[in-house]
């Protein structure tokens, strides 16, 4: 009805997709073992809003914009680049914090690693392209409904992605509940999480303006 084809080889191209190790991946684990699932949960669902917003893009057209204009690419690039490298600082400076802390402060720690969930995808040109890449494969080329089709299988690819992510998280979490007593552990934590985020922004500042 809305010219998608071969939706069985969309849901396995994009399970192996989701469950093959990188960011995303990295990220929820280590806040799993930072917050226990909670942690890891926020991170998943941040992560797909920020993954929406470029399935959103791809369907009204804005991803075609990105990979057409070199200006808007390079300030989206650069923008995104900038916010991973200072949040991966202010990892790297954070001071650790056992799991005995106040609510108040736990929902706040919650919402902070939900936004940044949201960013990294959100601000990510690569991710953008991606999706303008990938939908299309399966949506015919005399749709109708071309922009419903691919808001359908974006749901698709973010669903089966943020439901890896939440078991990834459960395990994780659990693996993790003794480390999380321990101030050295989260604080080695917190550097390999800033790491990952200062590689993700010099990566995302080194890609190529198309």
């Amino acid at each position: 009805m809305l010219g998608i084809h071969e939706i069985w080889l969309f849901i396995l191209s994009g399970v192996l997709l989701n469950i093959t190790p990188g960011p995303d991946s990295v990220y929820v684990i280590g806040r799993s073992m930072q917050m226990g699932w909670r942690g890891g949960a926020a991170a998943a669902f941040g992560i797909s809003c920020g993954c929406f917003v470029h399935v959103a893009g791809a369907a009204i057209g804005l991803s075609a914009l990105l990979m057409a204009s070199s200006t808007a690419f390079s300030i989206l690039k650069l923008v995104g680049a900038a916010y991973l490298v200072v949040t991966g600082l202010q990892m790297l400076w954070s001071q650790p914090v056992l799991t005995a802390v106040k609510d108040e402060a736990e929902r706040s720690s919650l919402r902070r690693v939900f936004l940044q969930g949201v960013f990294t995808n959100a601000l990510n040109p690569k991710v953008a392209l991606f999706f303008l890449a990938f939908l299309p494969q399966f949506v015919a080329a005399d749709s109708p409904h071309k922009p419903i089709a691919f808001l359908t299988l974006g749901l698709i690819f973010i669903f089966t992605g943020t439901l890896w992510c939440l078991v990834l998280a459960a395990f994780a979490a659990k693996a993790a509940h003794r480390l999380r007593q321990s101030e050295g552990a989260i604080a080695w934590v917190n550097r390999a999480l800033g790491g990952l985020f200062i590689y993700l922004g010099i990566r995302v500042a080194m890609l190529e303006t198309r």
